[in-house]
C-alpha cells in the first residue's frame, strides 16, 4: 500500500545534513547530499566498462568500489523492493555525511564529474510517452480544433503512444536535422525532405524499477512501488511531418529520430519532500474508480520547477550563454505518475526494469509557460524575438536546447535534475 509523503521522508532528507564533499554543500548544486540521483559513468576518453554511481555536489561516487553494490548492471539494481532501494539511500547517505567514518575510504572512489563520460543510466527496453500535460494538449488542440480543442476522452484516459527507445540518448546528443515525408497546404503531393518545422518538448520521463508480471495489472496505490526515479526528457518533434503522417496511427517518423534525456535518475524517494495533492477540477470528470484513492489525490503530484534555455550559433560565436525561454511546473500535468503506471497495466501489459514513460510536454496556464516552440509560436504565425535579435518560429540548424529542473519547498534542501542538453545538426545532405 502506497505510504503518505510524510511517512516516507526520514533522516535522508535533513536539510541540516553537509556532506564531506564541500561541493554538495553549496548552494547552487543540484546534488547537495539529500538528493543522491543515479547514473551510469566512465572515464571520458577511455573505453573501460561502465561504472554505477551516484551524484554528490560536483563528484560522482563508485558505489560498486565502495562495495554497497556487487552488480554492474543498473537493471538489476533498480528492480531492487523500495525496501532495499531506502535500504542503499540510508547507507550512501551515512557514508557522505560530514564526520563520517567512511570517508578516508570512500574519497578513493569519487571522480569529477567533469572527467566523466555519461551514459544513457540503463537499458531501456520500451519507451511510452503519455500526453499529460492538459494546458499543451489544450493549447495545440486550439490551433486545429478551436471550438473542441481536447479531444472527447483526453479527461477520461491518460493518453499514450508507444515510442522509439533505440534512439533515446543522454543530455550531449546531437543529432541531425530528420527527414521525413511532408505536404504543404499548396502542395497536391508530398515530398521527402528536411523538416522546416523542428521542435523540441519539454518532458520528464519517469524510470521504470520493479516490473510486473504479464497479465497482472498494478493497482493504483502500488504503482510508484514500481517506479525508479525521474529524469528530464526532450522529446524532439518534427511537427510538419507529423501533421502528415499522424492520422489515423498516431506519431512514427515524427518523433523516433532522437529524444535526449538528462543523465542522472532523481529517484522517487529523493523526490519525498516535495509532493503535493492531486486535485481535479470540480468541473472536470473524475477519474474512474482504476485511476482513484485517497493516497493519489492526498500526494499523486511531484512540484517540479522546469525550465527552457536556448542558444543559436550565433550566441555560441558571440560567446553569449542561452536564453531561457519558458518556465512550468510539474503540478499542473492532468495524470499523476501512479495513474500512468496503473493505466499502462490495467490490461495486463507488463512493465519492465529499465521501462521509460513520457510525461507529454509541460506547459503552464500562460503562454509564457509553453513547453514547445509549437505553443510559443501559435503554430509558426508569431516569431519569437531573442535577446540578441534573432527570431524563431521553430529550431535551426546549430541551435541547442537546454533543459533544466529542480525541487525545492520550505524547511528542505532544494534538489536538482542537472541538465538535458541536446543541439540540432544541419540534415545530411
Amino acid at each position: 500500500m502506497t505510504t503518505s509523503s510524510s511517512d516516507r521522508i526520514n533522516a535522508t532528507h535533513d536539510p541540516a545534513l553537509r556532506s564531506w564533499v564541500a561541493s554538495a554543500n553549496t548552494e547552487a548544486t543540484d546534488f547537495p547530499i539529500q538528493n543522491l540521483p543515479f547514473g551510469s559513468f566512465r572515464r571520458a576518453g577511455t573505453s573501460e566498462p561502465l561504472r554505477i554511481g551516484v551524484a554528490i555536489g560536483d563528484q560522482a561516487l563508485d558505489l560498486k568500489a565502495v562495495g554497497l553494490i556487487t552488480t554492474d548492471d543498473m537493471n538489476v539494481l533498480m528492480a531492487m523492493s523500495a525496501a532495499g532501494r531506502q535500504a542503499l539511500r540510508a547507507a550512501i547517505s551515512e557514508g557522505l555525511r560530514e564526520g563520517s567514518a567512511k570517508q578516508a575510504e570512500w574519497q578513493c572512489a569519487l571522480l569529477a564529474q567533469s572527467a566523466l563520460e555519461m551514459a544513457v543510466p540503463c537499458r531501456i527496453g520500451d519507451y511510452t510517452d503519455f500526453y499529460t500535460g492538459v494546458h499543451h494538449a489544450t493549447t495545440v488542440g486550439k490551433l486545429f480544433r478551436p471550438d473542441a480543442p481536447l479531444l472527447p476522452n483526453y479527461k477520461w484516459v491518460p493518453i499514450g503512444y508507444h515510442g522509439r527507445a533505440s534512439s533515446i540518448g543522454v543530455s550531449g546528443q546531437a543529432f541531425h536535422r530528420p527527414l521525413g515525408q511532408t505536404k504543404g497546404p499548396n502542395e497536391d503531393v508530398p515530398s521527402l525532405r528536411p523538416s522546416h518545422r523542428l521542435d523540441y518538448e519539454l518532458e520528464l520521463g519517469i524510470f521504470m524499477g520493479r516490473g510486473n508480471a504479464l497479465g497482472e495489472p498494478v493497482k493504483l496505490d502500488d504503482a510508484e512501488s514500481h517506479a525508479f526515479g525521474m529524469v528530464l526528457l526532450n522529446d524532439w518533434s518534427a511537427r510538419d511531418v507529423q501533421a502528415w503522417e499522424y492520422q489515423p496511427l498516431g506519431p512514427f517518423l515524427a518523433k523516433n529520430f532522437a529524444s535526449t534525456i538528462s543523465p542522472w535518475m532523481v529517484t522517487m524517494e529523493a523526490l519525498a519532500p516535495f509532493r503535493v495533492p492531486f486535485v481535479r477540477a470540480a468541473e472536470d470528470p473524475q477519474p474512474l474508480p482504476y485511476l482513484d484513492s485517497a493516497a493519489n489525490r492526498q500526494q499523486g503530484g511531484v512540484d517540479v520547477h522546469l525550465e527552457v534555455w536556448l542558444q543559436t550559433q550565433t550566441m555560441r560565436d558571440a560567446g553569449q550563454g542561452p536564453q531561457r525561454l519558458s518556465q512550468s511546473n510539474y503540478c499542473d500535468a492532468y495524470w499523476t505518475v501512479a495513474q500512468m503506471i496503473t493505466h499502462h497495466t490495467v490490461n495486463g501489459c507488463n512493465l519492465q526494469s529499465g521501462d521509460l514513460l513520457g510525461s507529454g510536454t509541460q506547459s503552464g496556464a500562460m503562454p509564457e509557460q509553453a513547453g514547445s516552440l509549437l505553443e510559443l509560436s501559435a503554430g509558426g504565425k508569431k516569431a519569437l524575438t531573442l535577446a540578441n535579435g534573432e527570431t524563431r518560429t521553430f529550431l535551426e540548424d546549430g541551435d541547442s536546447v537546454t533543459l533544466r529542473a529542480h525541487c525545492m519547498r520550505s524547511g528542505y534542501r532544494r534538489i536538482g535534475f542537472g541538465e538535458c542538453q541536446g543541439e540540432v545538426l544541419a540534415a545530411r545532405s
